[in-house]
C-alpha cells in the first residue's frame, strides 16, 4: 500500500511524465503497424512517445535489438523534439543496424551505406547521424549527379552517449563509453573512453 501511495505522490509532482506513459501505449499499435510494413522484425520491450517517420528502400534492411525507446512527441522529452525520431535506409544495398537498449529523441538517423550502432547507446534530442555528404562538394558534380556524394561507413559502439543537437558525419567510428558533448560535429573517430565537443569536436577530456 505504501508503494501505491508513493507512486501516487510521484505522479502527481510530474503529472507530464504520466500523460506521456499514457500516450505511448496508443502509439503501440501505429507503430507496430509501421514497422510491419516496412519489414522490420518487431523487438522486445520497445516503446514509443509518439510515432517515428520510417522511410526504408525496399531493397535495404533495418535491424534494431531489444528494449528501444524512441521519443517523437515534442512533449516527451524536456528540451522539446524538432520533429519525429527518422530511420531511414536512403538506397538500395543500405543497412541500419542498431544494437539494444537504444534511445533516441527526435532527430534523424540515414544510412546510404551502413551506419552500425552498438548497445546501450544513448542519443540527445535532435541528433542527426550520417554516412553520407548526400551532396557533391565540386559544383559541376552536384549539377550532373546531385544526389551522389561521398559515403563510408558510420559506427557507434557500445555504452556511447550523444549530446543534444549533435551531428555525427560520414566515416565516423565513436568508441566504446565515450560522450559527445551537446552541440557537437563530429567529423573524425573518436577514441574509447574520451569525451570530445565542439565543432568540429575535439578532446577535451577522459570519462
Amino acid at each position: 500500500m505504501r508503494n501505491n501511495f508513493s507512486l501516487v505522490f510521484r505522479a502527481l509532482k510530474t503529472p507530464w511524465k504520466v500523460w506521456n506513459y499514457i500516450t505511448s501505449f496508443y502509439c503501440y499499435p501505429a507503430a507496430r503497424l509501421i514497422f510491419a510494413l516496412n519489414d522490420i522484425p518487431w523487438g522486445n520491450s520497445w516503446r514509443f512517445y509518439g510515432l517515428p517517420i520510417v522511410q526504408k528502400n525496399r531493397d535495404s534492411e533495418i535491424k534494431i535489438g531489444d528494449n528501444l525507446q524512441l521519443r517523437s512527441s515534442v512533449r516527451s522529452n524536456p528540451f522539446g523534439v524538432n520533429h519525429p525520431v527518422i530511420l531511414c535506409t536512403y538506397q538500395a544495398g543500405a543497412v541500419l543496424e542498431i544494437g539494444s537498449h537504444f534511445s533516441m529523441s527526435g532527430g534523424a538517423i540515414c544510412a546510404t551505406e551502413r551506419i552500425k550502432i552498438g548497445n546501450n547507446v544513448t542519443i540527445g534530442a535532435n541528433t542527426t547521424v550520417m554516412d553520407s555528404d548526400f551532396h557533391p562538394s565540386n559544383p559541376e558534380e552536384r549539377l550532373r549527379s546531385p544526389n551522389k556524394g561521398q559515403s563510408a561507413p558510420t559506427t557507434i559502439e557500445d555504452n556511447v552517449f550523444i549530446g543534444a543537437s549533435s551531428y555525427i558525419l560520414r566515416g565516423v567510428t565513436v568508441g566504446s563509453g565515450s560522450v559527445i558533448g551537446t552541440g557537437s560535429v563530429v567529423t573524425t573517430d573518436v577514441k574509447p573512453g574520451t569525451i570530445v565537443f565542439g565543432n568540429p569536436a575535439r578532446l577535451v577530456g577522459k570519462v
